[in-house]
């Protein structure tokens, strides 16, 4: 549920910054919220067995990291930033961790 949660945020706020700049602060804030959705969503993938989904997660976590932020182009970062939005979009219908098993009964 949490993954999911994130999800949503990661795309509304990839959203807003497809068409607003705005300052310094902010762009920290939407690189935290952005990484960390897709650490949750690459350890969903991983756990669903998803591995390609898992590299690519990985792959949007580095490229927004806010510790250690990478500078584009604005054109670039509109791009990366809809090739991200788009990622997460899908992986709402693809990447479904598998549910945990029940613990064995001891009765059975």
């Amino acid at each position: 549920m949490l993954t999911r949660i994130m999800k949503f945020i990661s795309i509304a706020g990839l959203f807003l910054a497809l068409f607003w700049r705005s300052s310094e602060g902010s762009e920290f804030a939407l690189q935290f919220v952005v990484c960390a959705g897709a650490l949750l969503v690459a350890w969903e993938a991983y756990r669903a067995e998803k591995h390609i989904w898992t590299i690519g997660f990985v792959a949007i976590a580095v490229l927004f990291n806010p510790f250690q932020p990478w500078t584009f182009s604005s054109e670039l970062f509109f791009w990366l930033d809809l090739l991200a939005m788009s990622t997460f979009l899908v992986s709402l219908a693809i990447v479904k961790a598998k549910p945990k098993l029940p613990m064995p009964s001891i009765l059975y």
